[in-house]
């Protein structure tokens, strides 16, 4: 007999004995698990999963799969390239039991994905996390009045303007940098063209990280101007 599951987005055709790598499963080695959503059993077609029916598998291993090279070029004034890697993690499992009925009864542990929650679960637990968090209501005091001339000397005073870091650049000049950009790289310790010439690709992706700019550096092609800008 054969059955065809759902899991991690993909199908699988499977019968009792196969080995199969499914994504990553919150499971360890040696655990049985069951998987619940079964499209197909043997000549019954589900509309569109079979009631009742359920596949067991043996966990195996937690593995990952071939490494996958990702290489993007930019071809334009300013180019750019970049290259990343992935490999995928993975569930090693043996196919032990196809069940065409009662596998809602087995009892045993459905195959769920790893890092996913149970919508049921966090429906529960929100009502009970509020009323525990929720503190008591407190009685609020008395205002006490004081004379005008204290309350305006406490009052504080208007945030200063960050001044223009002494002895940098205008970094205006790079593409796509405006005043608001120029003044989140000063925050961030970069006034000088020197600086973003210097930065390495683990410098842009922990730039890109901090101020959000989603690959504008490489896309702008800030380091090809900032060494341009620098050498003038």
């Amino acid at each position: 007999m054969f059955a065809v599951l759902k899991t991690g987005g993909k199908q699988y055709k499977v019968t009792s004995g196969d080995v199969l790598r499914v994504e990553k499963l919150a499971a360890d080695a040696g655990e049985t698990v069951q998987f619940n959503d079964i499209l197909m059993v043997g000549d019954t077609i589900g509309t569109p999963m079979v009631d009742g029916a359920g596949v067991q598998a043996e966990v195996l291993d937690q593995i990952k799969g071939d490494k996958v090279i990702h290489f993007v070029k930019r071809r334009r004034k300013h180019s750019s390239k970049r290259t990343k890697g992935h490999r995928q993690q993975l569930t090693l499992l043996r196919v032990t039991e196809i069940l065409e009925k009662g596998a809602d009864k087995s009892g045993v542990k459905a195959a769920v994905g790893a890092g996913s929650v149970s919508a049921a679960a966090v429906a529960t637990a929100a009502p009970e996390k509020a009323k525990a968090e929720k503190p008591a209501k407190a009685e609020k005091p008395a205002k006490a009045e004081k004379p005008a001339a204290e309350a305006k000397a406490e009052k504080p005073a208007a945030k200063a303007k960050p001044a223009k870091a002494e002895g940098g650049d205008d970094l205006k000049q790079l593409s796509g940098v405006g005043p608001a950009l120029e003044k989140k790289l000063h925050e961030a310790g970069v006034t000088t063209f020197a600086q973003i010439a210097a930065w390495t690709e683990d410098d842009v992706a922990a730039m890109d990280e901090k101020l959000s700019f989603k690959g504008r550096i490489e896309r702008e092609g800030w380091i090809e101007q900032a060494k341009e800008l620098a050498g003038k």
